[in-house]
């Protein structure tokens, strides 16, 4: 692997090169489909589950190799707090450069359930598929050395697409500069965090220990997908979110319903009646107060919005479903909202496994995103009193008897810190030149989205840092990402590395 791409490097094209630097790095990708396509399964068959420190290790020292082959000057940045992945920072110079730019994407991925996985996939075990899955697609070999990769085609494996396939673009757009006699008109860094899919709890830690290191003019954020329909995007901010979980109290030890079904209350019931007042049949939020600090949209913003393509009904067919919340306004409006989601539930048993008895508790995770005015503590804040006001006793532990025999609604209620949103001008002039030259490598326009539906750490980036941030996704927006049978399109892949290139020869 380091002779090829070391030979790669030096011999460039092999070929007649085109004036059209796009083109060039096109042809260089074409050229060295293969050898990318391998390093990017050696790197995704690496586990990267955020609570295995050893092998997000192992992740972390392997970035760094695909940095080192590169001909980039890399290193693992720690935090103060021992035992945090690293981050891998990289640095090229430009001689006369006069600004920098940092490109961000995350190594670490969310947690798996093999089981969950479709028969013949295993999340760290990449395979080819002629498509999705789910629609039609079917397992298949690797094409003969040499024979072109067909853009269509799915790779599966956990981190696919969230967030290794960001990590590979990105170098892999500066290798094709390199390799084709192009120069970065700037001075590129390279920043992939290893904490992301835990909330980014440290990652404050490791930019103010390396302020000086990390100066920049902008922060560009490879992460999430494209628009759905299919064009690339530029989104100008992310929303916060914050987790709490709740978990109501029932008799001390389960108990036969049919002798006790209709006198001992029943946490399961208890649960499903206080979730149920938390929102309408539109998926409006009913707590008190949840929209009231809501930063509203600029004229700008909503201009922006307003040029969306609405695909909202190709999408709700795709997904099988009759009818979306909201009361008539499109997705990419509601995501400039602020949300109260059950992300999971759980009482006793169900299927093979289900027996006749009234449960002992019954718990729920919600997941807040929150948008720019938001608080993430003050959202929580929010929802404990309206879980008051349905009657219920408040405590942050295992409730005591004397509690128990006190407060016939009893539950326990914990939250993360969460993080807030953040969102930037879309008049910031060096914003303004990432739009233009994304739209260098496409003849279709540009979507430009105030904010992503997703999270990222970019308020971190805003405090700790005082920088800019704009998000440039590249993977396909039906990646599955955090779930079962997460894949990433080839032809993603590839034009995410033209995208990154395109960014690094900005003026």
């Amino acid at each position: 692997m380091k002779k090829l791409f070391a030979l790669a490097l030096l011999a460039g094209l092999g070929a007649t090169p085109s004036t059209d630097p796009m083109q060039r790095v096109r042809q260089f990708r074409q050229a060295h489909e293969q050898e990318l396509l391998t390093e990017f399964e050696q790197l995704v068959a690496i586990p990267n589950v955020a609570a295995d420190t050893a092998s997000l290790r192992r992740t972390a020292l392997f970035v760094q190799g695909m940095m080192q082959r590169r001909g980039i000057s890399a290193r693992l940045l720690a935090a103060p707090t021992p035992g945090v992945p690293p981050a891998v920072f990289g640095e090229v110079r430009t001689p006369g450069a006069t600004r920098t730019i940092i490109f961000y994407a995350h190594y670490d991925g969310q947690p798996v359930n093999p089981a969950q996985w479709r028969e013949g996939l295993q999340p760290f075990r990449p395979v080819l598929a002629t498509g999705p899955l789910d629609r039609g697609g079917q397992l298949t070999s690797r094409p003969a050395a040499g024979q072109p990769l067909n853009p269509d085609w799915r790779l599966y494996a956990r981190s696919a697409s969230d967030d290794k396939a960001g990590v590979m673009a990105i170098l892999t757009g500066y290798q094709a500069l390199v390799a084709s006699k192009l120069k970065a008109k700037v001075n590129v860094k390279f920043f992939f965090e290893g904490e992301e899919e835990r909330g980014s709890t440290h990652l404050g830690e490791i930019l103010a220990r390396h302020k000086a290191l990390l100066a920049s003019d902008l922060w560009v954020i490879c992460d999430g997908p494209v628009h759905q329909s299919g064009r690339k995007q530029v989104v100008f901010g992310a929303r916060g979110d914050v987790n709490m979980s709740l978990k109501v109290y029932g008799p001390r030890r389960p108990l036969h319903s049919g002798h006790y079904g209709n006198w001992a209350p029943n946490p399961a019931l208890a649960l499903a009646r206080l979730l149920a007042s938390m929102t309408d049949s539109t998926g409006r939020v009913r707590v008190a107060g949840f929209y009231d600090d809501v930063t509203p949209l600029t004229p700008a913003e909503k201009t922006a919005l307003a040029q969306v393509p609405n695909l909202d009904e190709t999408i709700r067919q795709e997904l099988g479903f009759a009818r979306p919340y909201g009361t008539g306004q499109s997705l990419v409006e509601l995501l400039n909202q602020p949300s109260l989601n059950i992300n999971g539930m759980q009482s006793a048993n169900v299927g093979a496994q289900a027996a006749n008895v009234i449960p002992t508790v019954a718990s729920a995770v919600l997941d807040l995103r929150l948008v720019l005015g938001n608080d993430a503590q003050r959202q929580v804040q929010k929802v404990v009193r309206h879980i008051e006001r349905q009657g219920y006793h408040v405590v942050a532990a295992e409730p005591t008897d004397a509690e128990r025999a006190q407060y016939p609604l009893l539950v326990q209620v914990n939250a993360e810190k969460g993080e807030n949103a953040q969102r930037t001008r879309l008049d910031l002039p060096i914003a303004r030149q990432v739009v233009a030259a994304v739209q260098t490598t496409t003849p279709d326009r540009i979507v430009q989205l105030p904010s992503m539906g997703g999270t990222l750490p970019l308020r971190v980036f805003e405090q700790e840092l005082g920088a800019h941030t704009v998000t440039v996704p590249v993977a396909n927006y039906d990646n599955n990402q955090h779930a079962e049978n997460e894949n990433i399109r080839l032809g993603n892949l590839w034009d995410g590395i033209e995208t990154m290139a395109a960014i690094m020869l900005m003026k």
